[in-house]
């Protein structure tokens, strides 16, 4: 087991439009050319798309992902997830800052010597090699071909990834949950001491997703070993993850459980980004314990400054239907019958928001109905700032 710490990481863009590239030169040495190759063939394969409109892919990061631990990262497309991910493996080089691993420098590690196991979305199976080859890469390289047998059963029957009847296969013979299988038992079979997935399952369909979703968590609280998850998909971060760090513009918003996160969100982008249907804002005056909107009440609250500008946050689950209260129109509503609810879609005079109903109900659009808003379960945040106000 390993524990990271990435202290004020900041990794800058090239030109414009240009993508973060990797430097081969750094680790291609006489004595791990075919590692560092084989490196540099997995992110040819799976190449960072960042956002082309800030100067830094990764800002000032500061982060520690303990000992054993299982940390989830998500956040937008273009947010530096991948760019983090490949700090971390050291594929690429911070422009500020340092990576430790276990207290000693990213950098005096060689690199087959940092034990890392590597999923990537795009698989980066090398094409011309069988199944077999590929899971046992690592030994072949090193001349320790007569432990592939062994690692092979080991990762099918131990840790019950199916990959024995694909083993004479190549690649291109492979369904992609097939490719993708290969690929984890790749990264178990290098013994690895840091596991790094990249957004592994993103290409699969939804019941193949879930399936293999089950074997990652397995091999994770098997292993026990630390592991970074980037993700867009919340399901597979709640899921995998002992926390979760939440990303944006290449900065660490917010880490903690998936409860914290929710609950207590330490910005509007993160209570924005959590959940699904997302939280709805509002922006409005709190005069002594109400907040008064255009059109809408809440409280009572705990006592905040008189007229000070915020904004109101909520979630569509604490929003009732009700007798009587604040009058909006229902524009849509999409049944969700596997989860037993409806997500209705309303206008509230020039405003839109979203609120939820228990399945069966009555409710149908161009209803006029009622809502009250739970003003325990709000959240204030600062209308300049975007964080969340304590009162």
């Amino acid at each position: 087991m390993t524990l990271v710490k990435l202290n004020h990481v900041t990794k800058r863009f090239g030109p414009v439009g240009e993508p973060i590239k990797w430097d081969a030169s750094a680790v291609l040495t006489k004595r791990n050319s075919e590692v560092a190759q084989s490196y540099r063939y997995m992110l040819e394969m799976d190449k960072p798309v960042e956002a082309p409109d800030r100067d830094r892919a990764l800002d000032d990061v500061t982060l520690a992902i303990l000992n054993g631990e299982a940390l989830s990262v998500i956040g937008p497309s273009g947010c530096g997830k991948s760019t983090l991910l490949r700090v971390i493996a050291g594929l690429i080089d911070p422009d500020e800052g340092e990576i430790l691993y276990d207290g000693r420098p990213l950098h005096q590690i060689p690199l087959e010597d940092r034990g890392i196991g590597m999923v990537f979305q795009s698989y980066a199976l090398f094409p011309h090699l069988e199944s077999r080859e590929n899971i046992g890469f690592w030994d072949y390289i090193r001349k320790h071909e007569e432990r592939i047998p062994e690692r092979i059963r080991y990762i099918s029957d131990e840790m019950n990834i199916p990959v024995k009847h694909l083993l004479s296969r190549r690649p291109p013979q492979l369904s992609g949950g097939e490719r993708q299988r290969v690929a984890l038992a790749r990264a178990l079979a290098r013994d690895p001491k840091l596991f790094l997935f990249d957004e592994p399952l993103s290409n699969l369909d939804a019941k193949l997703r879930a399936s293999l979703r089950v074997q990652l968590k397995r091999v994770i609280q098997k292993y026990q070993i630390t592991s970074v998850y980037v993700t867009h998909d919340q399901a597979e971060a709640i899921a995998l993850g002992d926390r979760i760090a939440v990303m944006n513009r290449g900065r660490i918003e917010q880490v903690g459980s998936y409860h914290t996160l929710y609950e207590t969100p330490a910005n509007i982008f993160v209570a924005g980004f959590l959940g699904s249907p997302s939280m709805n804002f509002f922006e409005g005056v709190v005069e002594g314990s109400e907040w008064h909107g255009e059109g809408i009440r809440v409280g009572p609250l705990s006592p905040g400054s008189l007229d000070e500008k915020v904004v109101l946050g909520i979630r569509p689950e604490h929003i009732e239907i009700a007798n009587d209260g604040t009058p909006v129109i229902v524009e849509r509503v999409d049944n969700l019958y596997d989860h037993r609810y409806q997500i209705l879609h309303l206008r509230m005079g020039p405003r839109t928001l979203t609120a939820t109903a228990p399945l069966p109900s009555s409710i149908e659009a161009g209803n006029a109905i009622y809502i009250h808003i739970l003003a325990e379960r709000s959240i204030l945040f600062d209308a300049d700032t975007g964080q969340r106000l304590k009162v």
